[in-house]
């Protein structure tokens, strides 16, 4: 009986290790979004972390602060979407596919 609780705290053991790597690679991996036709780019790695953002210039000189704020809102939350993505993606890898509550929630339309 105990035995099988230690291989069950060796698997969990193990399992926590692998999140803690994935996690790292996680954290050198980017993903990039955009809107309104490229004129917003954003740019985050993996750990949801926005590396660089870029605003046409064009953009810039509309001088249209509204328009400006919603296409850098859109491109935000769409780079987050694909983080979470990619971190679900990763994650599915680790657990072979198994959906362990908790964990990532899920990626949200």
């Amino acid at each position: 009986m105990f035995g099988k609780f230690g291989d069950l705290m060796k698997n969990a053991q193990a399992l926590q290790g692998k999140m803690a790597e994935m996690q790292v690679e996680l954290a050198g991996k980017t993903v990039e979004a955009s809107a309104g036709g490229g004129m917003v780019k954003i740019v985050a790695n993996g750990n949801n972390e926005i590396l660089s953002v870029h605003i046409d210039e064009e953009l810039i000189n509309m001088q249209d602060r509204a328009i400006l704020e919603d296409l850098v809102t859109g491109a935000i939350n769409e780079v987050h979407r694909k983080v979470q993505a990619l971190s679900q993606e990763e994650m599915g890898k680790l657990t072979g596919g198994l959906n362990i509550p908790g964990l990532f929630p899920p990626p949200q339309a």
